[in-house]
């Protein structure tokens, strides 16, 4: 087998129940043909990639071998993150609560964990309201080396303390290999940022352990490269993985990311996988986040992620796009009527003040 210089063409879906000397027939006939192809396996799908074109005859014959299940042409580089190899919807459960169901996750907490007071307050909000996940960042990628870099390992202790206290699940960003295992001690979801969607090594590591990953688009990242990203952890094994726009960047200034909508719609199109929406990153402006908020449900997101902070002024990061507590419950009663005209509604645990 040869390198790939082309995008895959074909994907040949082998059976659960295949047997290894018909594996072995199915590359035999490949490799008469001259092609080259990659076979992967994941928890629940076994395949081949071919790279390059099978004439008729070649496909009725492929087709007619045992243990191929189905055979697909022009297909997209990511067969595992496909809609077109798994076309029913992927569902999982994180602390009691289904992800990528009918209804909308909230996750919502600070960019950075700051402080025991800070964290313990937000728990307590996101518990009176009913919400099952905090966010909260401990180890901080930040753009320039003298902002704050979050408190690392006691910051992921504070923050998994405040939601043990109130039944939480824990969203926090892992940055680099050598704190994964702090991350996966502490959090339930494991965050992939933006600038680390390209961080293909992180990516493979992920694919091996067995906690949900929540990858967000890369801030220049294409479609495709957001999706054969989700790729690198379906295919070493984890099919727990969350899509998250967050926005890209353009020449417009007036934001801090343009919020790709289009995007939210569109990959639901094409992957199997739960499309979540990051408003609060999407512009950086804490007054579009909620139309950003509407726009993302309107267009199908399973869930949402908003940065919110007991004071915001006084935030160590991201402060400029954190909704203080008033300003988060308004923006949960106001979402909740156009929830309602969708037939949809978040996803609650008791008490629930939402609608108080």
């Amino acid at each position: 087998m040869g390198i790939f210089k082309r995008e895959f063409i074909v994907v040949i879906v082998l059976s659960s129940k295949v047997r290894k000397y018909e594996v072995e027939e199915i590359k035999a006939a490949l490799d008469e043909a001259g092609l080259t192809y990659y076979e992967g396996k994941s928890i629940k799908l076994h395949f081949i990639m071919v790279n390059g074109s099978l004439d008729q005859s070649q496909i009725e014959y492929i087709r007619s071998l045992k243990g191929v299940e189905q055979l697909i042409e022009n297909h997209a580089p990511y067969p595992l993150a496909s809609r077109d190899v798994r076309d029913e919807s992927t569902t999982f459960e994180v602390k009691g609560q289904v992800i990528g169901g009918d209804g909308i996750n909230m996750v919502a907490g600070p960019c950075s964990v700051e402080s025991r007071e800070q964290i313990f307050q937000t728990a307590e909000l996101l518990y009176e309201l009913g919400f099952k996940f905090i966010r909260g960042g401990a180890y901080k990628p930040r753009t320039s080396p003298y902002s704050f870099q979050g408190l690392g390992r006691e910051g992921l202790q504070m923050l998994r303390e405040a939601a043990d206290a109130y039944d939480l699940g824990v969203v926090s960003e892992v940055i680099d290999y050598d704190v994964l295992d702090d991350l996966y001690d502490y959090a339930d979801i494991l965050q992939v940022g933006s600038r680390n969607m390209f961080n293909y090594y992180l990516l493979k590591q992920l694919g091996k352990i067995d906690k949900p990953i929540l990858l967000k688009r890369g801030m220049f990242a294409s479609i495709k490269e957001w999706l054969l990203a989700a790729e690198y952890i379906l295919n070493g094994g984890n099919d727990q993985v969350i899509l998250c726009e967050r926005g890209v960047r353009t020449f417009d200034q007036e934001v801090r990311n343009q919020m790709d909508i289009a995007a939210i719609a569109l990959v639901k199109g094409l992957s199997h996988l739960p499309v979540w929406a990051d408003p609060s990153q999407g512009s950086g402006v804490k007054n579009l986040i909620e139309p950003l908020s509407k726009a993302s449900i309107a267009a199908g997101a399973h869930g949402l992620m908003i940065e919110t902070h007991p004071n915001p002024d006084n935030a160590l990061s991201d402060g400029q796009q954190s909704l203080n507590f008033d300003n988060f419950r308004n923006l949960i009663k106001n979402l909740i009527p156009l929830l309602e005209g969708l037939g949809k509604s978040f996803y609650l645990s008791a008490p629930n003040l939402t609608t108080n």
